[in-house]
């Protein structure tokens, strides 16, 4: 706790940019806020959008329709009761209807109907695809942020212990018990320390600009990131893991829905072969003049049906060639789902494998940290007690900021192992 604590007050120091407090994020509400500004989750939900409006839009024209039909039509009349122009009816006709149109048997706009609800369920896959991308995405920036900033922390302590070493040499020196090359080596150290030092303050601050444009919609840098590394989620059994991807990975969704939308299509295709019927019902008036009744008395209002029967006979061969493209598509996306299946094991089975190792390693990796802060303590004393050289003491130092920093490696390593779990198999 002290470790972290000291981690984000001197990353807060450092890299202050508002004199009002920075907003302070957690690994959840990063993803939050990155999930509302992510042009590529905006992208795929808006196609999501438009899939459903055309789902909407497919159902509709299987469903009868009715319009209203208004009309004036005026011929130059000749005498006659046409008019100049012979196919009129008269030299003012008045049309005023209400339309009743719908489709009796039309094969391809109901397997259209059916192919653009698998079209719904891709694009939805997408979007879910979209989403989990952004999780591996936004976790690992996030954990590159909170380890830049315990580096620094590592190379502030490091530099401490260097100049403690130094000031020791000299000491050591000017009391005759140790020669002028072990103050040398002791400076080189510190001023290595120091480089140190200044390149992970630099790394900090690049992993804030990379991360920042995933989180506003301006451009800021005046926030933090907690440091919750200490407290890794437990690693589900396998067992367990592969059943949610297997029934919960957006990847073989959406080949399976690739494959509905191929298999509708193919049939859409075929429909080609069949004949269509519908019917239009037509009531209102078609008369020479704006009446229900004309001069006679005679009844202008009424009503018309009518069916049409539409059968293919001959397109030259465009029918069979549709089949066949159709045919060709259903089986590029059986195979691309027989991949993404097994793909989608072996990923499982990798990321598994990868968050295993990470977790059995991380007690080893703390272990070793502990053994190398003690190994420079005793080396220290045994150099004071002139029973070892300066080089053993630099030796130390190296080896306890390797070790620090592996510790933080591990940590992060399983984050960033358990997000790719996760991108297959949702959140746990």
């Amino acid at each position: 706790m002290m470790r972290a604590f000291a981690v984000v007050t001197l990353c807060s120091g450092i890299f202050a940019q508002n004199p009002s407090a920075p907003v302070n994020l957690t690994l959840q509400s990063a993803l939050e806020r990155a999930g509302q500004y992510s042009q590529q989750v905006y992208s795929a939900r808006f196609a999501a959008q438009l899939a459903h409006e055309d789902v909407v839009q497919a159902r509709a024209g299987l469903l009868p329709t009715v319009t209203g039909f208004s009309q004036f039509i005026y011929t130059q009349p000749n005498g006659t009761p046409s008019g100049v122009f012979v196919a009129n009816d008269g030299p003012h006709i008045y049309n005023d209807q209400a339309i009743v149109h719908g489709e009796i048997f039309n094969p391809g706009k109901n397997a259209d109907y059916r192919r653009l609800i698998a079209v719904e369920a891709v694009a939805k896959a997408r979007a879910e695809l979209a989403t989990r991308g952004l999780l591996a995405t936004v976790t690992q920036n996030y954990y590159a942020m909170v380890v830049a900033g315990r580096k620094i922390a590592n190379a502030g302590a490091s530099l401490s212990e260097a100049q403690q070493f130094l000031d020791i040499t000299q000491r050591q020196e000017q009391g005759g018990e140790a020669a002028h090359v072990d103050v040398i080596k002791a400076r080189i150290q510190a001023e290595q320390r120091q480089r140190d030092l200044q390149d992970a303050q630099s790394a900090y601050e690049k992993a804030r600009i990379t991360f920042a444009v995933l989180l506003f919609s301006d451009y800021r840098q005046d926030f933090t990131v907690t440091d919750d590394l200490e407290s890794p989620p437990p690693l589900p059994d396998f067992t367990e893991i592969r059943r949610m991807a297997l029934a919960n990975n957006p990847d073989v969704r959406v080949a399976q829905g690739t494959v509905e939308q191929q298999a509708h299509a193919l049939t859409f295709a075929r429909t080609g072969y069949l004949p269509t019927l519908s019917f239009d019902y037509f009531y209102g008036i078609d008369a020479n003049q704006f009446a229900t009744h004309n001069r006679e008395g005679q009844n202008l209002l009424g009503s018309v049906a009518q069916a049409q029967l539409t059968v293919p006979i001959w397109n030259w061969g465009a029918t069979q060639s549709k089949v066949r493209q159709a045919r060709i598509q259903l089986q590029q996306a059986k195979s691309d789902l027989s991949f993404a299946q097994r793909n989608l094991a072996s990923e499982t089975d990798a990321f598994y494998i990868e968050a295993r190792t990470a977790a059995a390693q991380l007690q080893s990796l703390k272990s070793s940290a502990v053994l190398s802060a003690e190994n420079l303590r005793l080396t220290r004393l045994r150099y004071t007690a002139g029973e070892s050289a300066a080089q053993e003491v630099v030796d130390a130092e190296t080896q306890l900021a390797q070790a620090r920093n592996a510790q933080d490696d591990g940590l992060i390593r399983y984050r960033l192992a358990i997000a790719s779990l996760q991108t297959l198999t949702g959140a746990f």
